[in-house]
């Protein structure tokens, strides 16, 4: 008989961690507190799968740039103080990982993970025809303003085999949108992708569900984990109980609401924003995904809309979108792709990106003997969804993992 395990959560990491399990001979039960899949951070993220810009955002010099971004009106990211433990231990943790050492061995470990994922995602297109959410291997180009941060960044490459450093001209010629922005030069990585997030998550359900192997249960949230000894024996949804004989916590930023005696999860949202643009005959939208270094804005098109996001807003666990943050965001994309799209028809979103301090998720097992976590991936749980489910797979079937866990088993217990 396959092994049985549950999971917890069922925006892109719980389904990919399903599908990864699916297709390794488990059956899954997938518990999902909302009532649609992929309805919460995974509903209208940036788009980007970017792989090899993955350096986490806790680096030596980001507590005095962080300083002084909140006294401009316009900075990317916003931090509100609140008398709440649970944020001061996490900027705790973040400042202790400001170091270029720290910063340097986690992105080694994000991008291992990323180069999995995407080769992860590669096979399952190829080998399960996956498809029907706007993917596209279209490239990406790290645009800047100024020149001492693009001159930094050219002598800084993460890999010189597959970025270029471009002029402005070179720019404009790769991508012809980029003709009335002032932009001074930029990074191209070709071989990165966009695609519909959302649009992937109900095609992982869809063959979840032809599969015969999960079943998924909508408006269900799991008011507890019942513990004995060193194993969870069961998850209480409130009229009753399920029991479970492995359990995978995949929840986000709510997570640490199903507390267990021993388990600390290091986890906080951080709020992003986006539009979703419209693009008709009439516009002009970048093909290239691109990313705006100095604002911290990334455009994506996928499919017939563009979809723009930004902000990091350190504020607390309230979901509602700030009219001031969408506001600026739009405004500076109107400045910088004027024709891009109809701004006035945008759809505006926010979500809540569960990250650890560090920056790298926590995927793997507890001091629970049947209890794993797959948890934690901030701004890139798109793009490190695939590989995070892979390991997981492999980590319950005690199989040998694809890549090095240096770094990613979770230390929490």
């Amino acid at each position: 008989m396959s092994q049985q395990v549950c999971i917890i959560g069922g925006g892109v990491i719980g389904l990919a961690s399903a599908y990864a399990l699916v297709r390794q001979g488990f059956e899954v039960t997938l518990v999902e507190a909302q009532e649609s899949l992929g309805s919460q951070t995974s509903f209208a993220n940036g788009g980007q799968l970017s792989y090899r810009y993955v350096a986490p955002l806790a680096d030596a010099g980001v507590p005095w740039q962080a300083l002084g971004w909140m006294l401009k009106g316009d900075s990317p990211l916003k931090l509100r103080p609140r008398l709440d433990p649970a944020q001061w231990r996490w900027l705790a943790g973040f400042l202790g990982a400001c170091r270029h050492s720290v910063n340097q061995r986690n992105a080694a470990h994000l991008l291992r993970l990323a180069l999995l994922s995407q080769s992860t995602l590669q096979r399952w297109r190829e080998e399960d025809g996956l498809q029907g959410f706007d993917w596209r291997s279209n490239g990406k180009l790290v645009t800047f303003r100024e020149p001492g941060s693009f001159e930094h960044a050219r002598h800084n490459l993460a890999d010189s085999r597959q970025q270029q450093a471009l002029s402005a001209a070179e720019c404009t010629a790769l991508e012809p949108t980029l003709g009335d922005t002032p932009f001074v030069g930029g990074i191209y990585t070709p071989d990165e992708e966009v695609a519909d997030c959302h649009a992937f998550c109900l095609q992982l359900a869809a063959r979840l569900q032809a599969s015969g192997r999960c079943d998924i249960l909508l408006g269900q949230r799991v008011r507890a984990i019942r513990q004995e000894g060193d194993r969870v024996r069961a998850i209480d949804l409130g009229e009753r109980q399920l029991p479970v004989k492995h359990l995978v916590l995949a929840a986000g930023h709510r997570s640490p609401e199903l507390r267990l005696p021993g388990l600390k999860l290091p986890l906080y949202p951080l709020k992003g924003y986006s539009l979703s643009v419209p693009i008709g005959p009439q516009h002009r939208a970048p093909e290239i995904s691109i990313t705006d270094y100095n604002r911290k804005i990334v455009y994506a098109r996928i499919g017939q809309q563009l979809r723009v996001a930004a902000m990091v807003d350190i504020v607390g666990f309230d979901p509602s979108p700030d009219p001031g943050r969408l506001s600026l965001m739009r405004r500076q994309a109107e400045q910088t792709f004027a024709d891009a799209g109809d701004y006035q028809a945008a759809i505006e979103w926010a979500g809540m990106r569960p990250a650890t301090p560090s920056g790298v998720p926590l995927i793997g097992a507890t001091a629970y003997r049947n209890l794993w976590l797959n948890l934690g991936h901030g701004a890139l749980g798109f793009t490190l969804a695939c590989g995070s489910g892979q390991l997981l797979g492999e980590l319950i079937g005690q199989c040998s993992t694809s890549i090095d866990m240096q770094g990613l088993m979770p230390r929490v217990a």
